[in-house]
């Protein structure tokens, strides 16, 4: 943990330049102590820290200051690499984040359909992908770099087929998922589209300047303004794995010995998909109308197998 906190500091500084050493403690859960103590290290390992103490002052690092080129071997990059990772997955830093989108844009592997990072393997395409889907992140991940506007033919939750031109600002990847916020120019607004559902996309050869944006613009419920409905779930031991990692474990409770989950979800045709994929594992108490849905599919599913 050592190594990752003082990397997270390296890191935080290339892109802040200045921070309070109570700032990084409470950002680490460490004591005031250890970050002077860690920052101490560095810099006897030749990095310039400036460290002002009191009311006004801070630990600071010079803008001339840079990562040299070769200062990683190969391991060494993928270790660090690997540690950002994992530190990335429990605090969701975005000012590591950006961190690491720099120091792993330096990279010479431009691919995102097998990335390797020491004992991490990414693998972003999907099942029988001939590198289709991989070249669609690749070209929206170099647009994002170049300001460049793409066009895109894109298929909505109802299937309605459209042609746009967006101006690509960050890709985002959640429940195994992968998209892309950006500007739309037909909608005139920021939105998030979803690669999968994009039919082709092609550069157009020209730039947009950035909009400014915050994290908390971007609406993670990418469902907010369709239907949803309020649910609640019973879910068996042994798909308590399957349930978390779909819902999310803080909305799973446990009440008597048996596991539950209670909360909106939207009402699209991936839902009665998502539940009977766990089988008899996961049981909808409420809407009985949902209920009624998944026992007609179910009625379908052993009718197709009936002869």
């Amino acid at each position: 943990m050592k190594f990752e906190i003082m990397f997270g500091i390296l890191f935080t500084l290339l892109t802040k330049r200045k921070i309070s050493a109570g700032e990084l403690a409470q950002r680490y859960e460490v004591s005031v102590r250890t970050i002077y103590r860690y920052v101490d290290e560095m810099t006897v390992a030749g990095i310039p820290f400036d460290v002002a103490r009191g009311s006004k002052g801070g630990i600071s690092i010079p803008d001339s200051f840079k990562l040299p080129k070769g200062l990683f071997t190969r391991e060494e990059y993928a270790r660090t690499t690997e540690a950002m990772l994992a530190m990335l997955s429990q605090t969701h830093d975005p000012v590591l984040e950006g961190a690491y989108g720099k120091l792993t844009a330096q990279s010479k592997i431009e691919k995102f359909d097998t990335a390797l990072s020491g004992n991490i393997l990414v693998d972003s395409g999907t099942w029988g992908d001939e590198r289709k889907f991989s070249d669609k992140l690749t070209l929206i991940s170099r647009a994002i770099e170049e300001c460049e506007a793409v066009s895109i033919s894109y298929f909505d939750r109802a299937g309605e087929a459209t042609k746009r031109i967006i101006h690509p600002h960050l890709l985002i990847y959640k429940q195994n998922i992968w998209y892309v916020w950006a500007f739309c120019t037909l909608r005139g607004e920021f939105r998030t589209f979803r690669i999968g559902r994009m039919r082709s996309i092609n550069g157009t050869g020209e730039t947009f300047e950035r909009k400014p944006f915050r994290r908390e613009d971007i609406p993670l419920n990418f469902w907010r303004n369709e239907r949803v409905t309020e649910v609640k779930l019973k879910i068996a031991f042994e798909k308590l794995p399957y349930a978390e990692d779909w819902l999310g474990v803080d909305n799973i409770y446990k009440q008597d010995g048996e596991y539950f989950a209670e909360l909106v979800l939207p009402d699209d045709e991936a839902l009665v998909g998502n539940l009977m994929s766990a089988g008899a594992g996961i049981t909808v108490i409420s809407p009985p109308a949902l209920a009624e849905r998944i026992k007609k599919e179910a009625e379908k599913i052993s009718a197709s197998y009936g002869n």
